[in-house]
């Protein structure tokens, strides 16, 4: 399968960058680049893109308002967005991730780096492995903004014991391979358990569900100098 991409970028050099290394390569192609949110959201809807490789600050309607209204249309279920950033507006992006987006990159990301990080989230993982990434998570998602809180801690319930402590696990950046080596069982039972997870709790994908884990509780934010 061909992963379809969509650039979002106000810097039309990035763009142009962008474009050559994905169409280089035999499993991916770009079928469109906007230039604001606005006209991510408008290209989103016409190409049904795999994911959208989204840049934050733009002019006009911005990477933020932007996720949120793709990640929000379910006529775009199956797009996925990829935040680039240069990490210096870090509540902006764990806003992002609320609204969800998938995880991030930065901008200085190398060619390598970029294109296994598309891979990744078009195959329905998320980024949020890093140390830069966890520390973004217990810094600013443990305290939801104003009616963005997307599960309680008696959600919780309908999870089984396994199911919540694969969560506590992936919510502290673990891949399922880590995962499956600590419980000693299969990567694809992690997956299962992962999967059983988001759907109980309505999670859109993996980096939601880790959003659900600090916001309810179930992982609790270490103290500073702790990390």
């Amino acid at each position: 399968m061909t992963i379809r991409v969509l650039l979002a970028d106000d810097q039309a050099l990035l763009r142009a960058t962008f474009r050559i290394l994905i169409d280089s390569c035999d499993d991916m192609e770009v079928v469109g680049e906007a230039t604001d949110g606005g006209e991510a959201v408008a290209l989103a809807r016409v190409h049904r893109p795999d994911l959208v490789l989204m840049d934050i600050r733009m002019p006009g309607t911005d990477g933020l308002a932007a996720t949120s209204a793709i990640c929000a249309d379910p006529d775009l279920a199956g797009t996925r967005v990829l935040i680039l950033t240069t990490f210096e507006i870090d509540e902006y992006v764990a806003q992002a991730l609320r609204a969800g987006a998938s995880g991030f990159l930065g901008k200085d990301v190398t060619a390598d780096a970029l294109l296994d990080g598309i891979r990744t989230v078009a195959a329905g993982e998320s980024l949020l492995s890093p140390l830069a990434t966890r520390a973004l998570i217990t810094r600013f998602l443990t305290a939801p903004a104003q009616g963005a809180r997307l599960a309680a801690a008696e959600d919780l319930a309908a999870l089984t014991a396994r199911e919540r402590e694969v969560m506590a696990w992936v919510a502290e950046g673990h891949s399922n391979e880590e995962i499956a080596e600590k419980l000693f069982v299969s990567p694809l039972t992690v997956r299962t358990h992962v999967h059983r997870a988001m759907t109980k709790l309505g999670a859109r994908d993996r980096a939601q569900l880790v959003v659900i884990a600090y916001q309810s509780g179930l992982v609790q934010a270490p103290a500073p100098g702790e990390r």
